[in-house]
This record gives C-alpha cells, sequence and structure tokens, in this order.
C-alpha cells in the first residue's frame, strides 16, 4: 500500500509537466517518426551506423520538443530578438570567416562546427511574429516594409553563402508569418503574376537558356543546371539529371502497394542517391508503393491541419501567427521534398521532416513542434 502510494505521489509531481499537451499533435509526429524508422532501416541498413544515428537524433529531437513545450509563449517572445540577433550576428561571420566545403561558406567553427542558418528558420517566424504583436491594432504599410527588411536580412545572408534551399524555408516561414498579419492580397497578387509569367518564359525558351555556354548571371551556375535539369533530366541523365531520374524510377517501380519492406532494388543496388537524406521518400515508395504514399501524405495532412488549429485557437496575435508559420514550415519542407524527388520541383536539398537523415533539421523541427506544442497547451490552461 505504501509502495502505491508513493508511485501515485511522484505521479502528481510530474503530473503537471504533462498538462496541456497536445495528443493529436504528438501522435501525428509519433507516427511519421514511426514511418522515418522503416524508411531508414531499410535504406540505411548497408550504410554504416545511419539507423542507430537516426534513432539518436530522433531521441535528441523528442528532448528539445520536452524542453521547448515547458516555455510559456511569453517567454518565447522575450527571446525572439536575441536569437534573431545572434542568427543574423552569426551569418555575418560566416560571411566573414566561415568554413567553406564543396564550394559553399555555410559554416562556422565555434569549437563545433555549425550551420547557424538553422536558427533562422525558427528566429526568423519568431521575429516577425514578435514585430507584428507589437504593432498590433496599428498596422501600417509601412510596418509590412519593416518586416520585409526583417526577413530580407537573413534569407539574402544564406543565399549568398549560397544556399538556395535553406533560402527558400526561411523565406516561406517569413512570408506566412507576414501573410497571416494581414497583407493586403493587392500587394500578393502583382509578384505572384510576375512569377508566373518568368517561368512560362523559361520554359518557352527552354532550349536557348540551358544551351552550353549561357550565363543567366541572375543565379548560380549549380542553380542554372539544376533548372535545366528539372526541365529535361534527360539532357544529362548520367549526371545532373541522375537523381531525378532515378527517383522517378524509383517511384514509378513501386505501384500501388510497394516491393515489401527490404526489397527496393533501386534502394538497394544504390541507383538512388542520397536515399537516407533528400531522396528517401523515393526509396520509402518504392517499398510501400502508391498506398505507403498516401498514409505518409495523411500522416503530414494531418500534422499541418492540427498545427493550423492550434494557430486559429491561439490566444493572442503572436502565438497566432508564430503557430501558423511553424505549420507552414512543415507544409513546405514536405512539399518541397517530394516534389524536388517526383521530378516536379527543382533539387534543392530539403530533407523530409521525421523521415530523412540529418541531426541539425531534426533537432530544428522538434524546436518547431515544441513550439506548437507550448502554444497549444497555454490555450488549454487558460481554458482550464
Amino acid at each position: 500500500m505504501a509502495t502505491s502510494l508513493n508511485k501515485f505521489s511522484l505521479w502528481q509531481q510530474i503530473s503537471p509537466i504533462f498538462k496541456g499537451f497536445d495528443g493529436f499533435l504528438a501522435m501525428a509526429v509519433g507516427l511519421l517518426a514511426c514511418a522515418g524508422l522503416l524508411a531508414m532501416y531499410s535504406a540505411g541498413y548497408d550504410h554504416g551506423s545511419r539507423f542507430i544515428d537516426h534513432m539518436r537524433n530522433m531521441l535528441i529531437a523528442l528532448t528539445v520538443i520536452f524542453v521547448v513545450a515547458q516555455l510559456p509563449p511569453q517567454r518565447l517572445m522575450e527571446l525572439a530578438v536575441p536569437i534573431y540577433a545572434v542568427g543574423v550576428a552569426l551569418l555575418i561571420a560566416v560571411a566573414i570567416f566561415g568554413v567553406t566545403k564543396k564550394g559553399a561558406k555555410r559554416w562556422i567553427n565555434l569549437g563545433v562546427i555549425i550551420q547557424p542558418s538553422e536558427i533562422l528558420k525558427i528566429a526568423t517566424p519568431l521575429m516577425l511574429a514578435w514585430w507584428f504583436q507589437k504593432r498590433e491594432g496599428q498596422l501600417r504599410p509601412l510596418d509590412f516594409l519593416v518586416a520585409g527588411l526583417l526577413l530580407a536580412a537573413p534569407t539574402g545572408l544564406i543565399m549568398k553563402q549560397p544556399d538556395l534551399g535553406t533560402a527558400l524555408l526561411v523565406m516561406s516561414a517569413g512570408l506566412s508569418v507576414i501573410f497571416f498579419a494581414g497583407l493586403s492580397w493587392k500587394l500578393i497578387i502583382p509578384p505572384i503574376l510576375l512569377g508566373a509569367i518568368g517561368v512560362i518564359l523559361l520554359i518557352f525558351f527552354e532550349t536557348d537558356l540551358c544551351a552550353d555556354g549561357v550565363n543567366w548571371r541572375v543565379l548560380h551556375e549549380y542553380q542554372r543546371q539544376r533548372v535545366c535539369t528539372l526541365l529535361d533530366p534527360t539532357l544529362d541523365p548520367l549526371g545532373k539529371g541522375f537523381h531525378i531520374l532515378q527517383g522517378m524510377i524509383a517511384i514509378g517501380s513501386g505501384g500501388i502497394f510497394g516491393k515489401g519492406f527490404m526489397q527496393g532494388t533501386q534502394t538497394h543496388l544504390e541507383f538512388i542517391p542520397e536515399r537516407t537524406t533528400d531522396f528517401i521518400f523515393a526509396a520509402f515508395s518504392e517499398e510501400f508503393g502508391l498506398l505507403g504514399n498516401l498514409l505518409l501524405i495523411s500522416g503530414f495532412l494531418f500534422l499541418i491541419i492540427r498545427g493550423l488549429m492550434i494557430a486559429i485557437e491561439a490566444p493572442s496575435l503572436f502565438t497566432r501567427l508564430l503557430a501558423g508559420s511553424v505549420t507552414m514550415i512543415f507544409f513546405t519542407y514536405a512539399f518541397v521534398n517530394m516534389g524536388m524527388v517526383s521530378g516536379i520541383l527543382p533539387v534543392v536539398g530539403v530533407p523530409l521532416p521525421f523521415i530523412s537523415y540529418g541531426g541539425t533539421a531534426m533537432v530544428t523541427l522538434g524546436m518547431g513542434i515544441g513550439i506548437l506544442m507550448s502554444i497549444s497547451k497555454s490555450k488549454r490552461l487558460v481554458q482550464s
């Protein structure tokens, strides 16, 4: 009897930590994590300790989720400016004396080598949400201009490294905050139309633009190659187009039900490049087929819908904007990764959340889930 009372008392002591946790959100993350472990075990079976490292990264992300979820939104708001300032300062430091790998200067050695651009995936929407919270009730066009500058600073520095994939994620997260803050459609539609016209012209003049010796000036050479490869991967089937072609072959060969767990020929004969990171969706598709893909996409849709519901029910402008933008980060990750593997978007090096291997991205995603948990938790505690 004494033992059971002691156990009950211990649970009473720790239960407040778990009170208010969003069960639906936790379920979505858990299902995606299980899918990630299955995919990684198969894709990384003959890839050293990749599966064990992936499990370790997930445990670290779980710890990050738990810690960040304990921070009330007011505390997150206090940290917005310092985190953003430190992140931008580190990006400037990278530009001056960063570490260069494979022609890109994206890292800095601070005793340990870190990639500061990852910080800005969370710091930028955090800063913009803080800015609009401070201007609540008195928003003017100038406030949106300032928000645009706050977004342009980290995005420009990241593109300079160059790192188009991370710049795209930071920009999309920031733009979602600005949009949710009430940016007029009159300012949104013109750049969308210009972008659509640019894409049409690009496709129309595809042959000339992708000819050898053509210099686009606006894009780096590797970015030009990625766009040209997207338009026609068969231009260089054994070089730049190899990734897309093999990914498409793997997805198509999976059929409706897939070839079965550990039975993917494209995967295990090593035809799929980066099969544990950027192109793990191709390996998953080959083994689990269209049915598995629909279940995986349903998991991401469930997570995104739940995140948007948390944003709608959030108690303040800051939490609504932050929850909405964090949710859109997951949408962008999943959409861009699946799109580039399927050959409908350029290859930009964006991982699939909770599925792809990568410690830094896993921690960043864990912070995002922790923020959603914190906002949901604060809403539930206020209601109770």
